[in-house]
């Protein structure tokens, strides 16, 4: 038998969110809004079985990502062997599947860990409170920029979207988003998110007015009952300490409820590596490539 693949459509959103519920290790690849947002950057297609939600990656090369559902009922041996051939890969597969495949398949598997694909995770109680010599500069930006301007914290809504689409637009100005592939893509599915605000279930976010201007937004979404996802988070590098005052408002406002936050990857960006760090991530959700099998 082998797996019909389709694209990735809004109308399926819940049947596979569902499914999302059922995995024992959620990582931030795996949301509703990633795999919609994304779908057309990476050439994502779905396909369902009986019990999982397969997905693959056409772009830049085909790829299959993690499986879906229930992992722990499944009999990897004959799923893997039905719908697969030796040939094949697989990415961004969290550690807790990893340990089902290396403990129940036949096979050899050749597996590497994805270290630009880690999901690093945070305290929400440390990023609110930034308290200690290791949140000793983060914390005087955030005093610095309460100090200067002239702001306040509002919850990211629908009636806010035009605004947010226009800084968006002047962010990626500032930052020639048109000289870079990564930036471009990323700018083209902030854009598809927030078209769809109304549509995509779960979504919050938050927002830094100053004079009445916006200064920053952040996009997040509910990933476990303890866990929030940040997906995007942008601000206007003119207002110093934005970057510091839109992280820890938002959470101290909207996610004082979770015990986690999942900033998402790095992805082998030097830059982005630095600034995650920087924040002192209390662990990382691994993941690893697969494959051939």
């Amino acid at each position: 038998m082998s797996l019909s693949f389709e694209q990735i459509t809004l109308n399926l959103q819940y049947d596979y969110l569902e499914h999302f519920s059922a995995c024992s290790q959620k990582s931030s690849d795996y949301t509703f809004v990633n795999l919609w947002g994304w779908a057309r950057e990476y050439g994502l297609y779905w396909a369902w079985s009986d019990e999982l939600v397969w997905i693959k990656q056409t772009i830049p090369e085909e790829l299959y990502w993690a499986p879906v559902g229930s992992w722990e009922n499944i009999d990897w041996n004959r799923c893997l062997d039905e719908y697969f051939n030796s040939r094949v890969i697989f990415t961004r597969i969290p550690e807790n599947l990893i340990r089902l495949w290396s403990n129940g398949i036949n096979n050899d598997l050749t597996i590497q860990e994805s270290r630009g694909h880690w999901d690093y995770l945070y305290a929400v109680p440390e990023l609110i409170g930034l308290e200690g010599k290791r949140f000793h500069k983060k914390r005087n930006l955030l005093n610095q920029f309460k100090k200067k301007y002239n702001y306040h914290f509002v919850p990211f809504g629908a009636e806010m979207i035009d605004r947010a689409l226009a800084m968006q637009k002047s962010w990626c100005t500032w930052r020639d988003c048109e000289s870079s592939e990564s930036l471009s893509a990323e700018n083209r599915v902030i854009s598809r998110v927030l078209d769809s605000w109304d549509t995509l279930d779960g979504l919050s976010g938050g927002a830094i007015m100053v004079d009445n201007e916006m200064a920053a937004y952040t996009l997040a979404e509910s990933l476990s009952e303890d866990t929030l996802v940040i997906h995007f988070e942008k601000g206007n590098a003119d207002y110093k300490g934005i970057y510091q005052a839109i992280n820890q408002m938002f959470l101290e406002h909207s996610g004082n409820q979770f015990k986690i936050v999942n900033r998402e990857q790095d992805l082998d960006d030097e830059g982005l590596r630095k600034a995650k760090l920087s924040y002192n991530p209390v662990g990382f959700l691994k993941k690893f490539r697969v494959g051939p099998m």
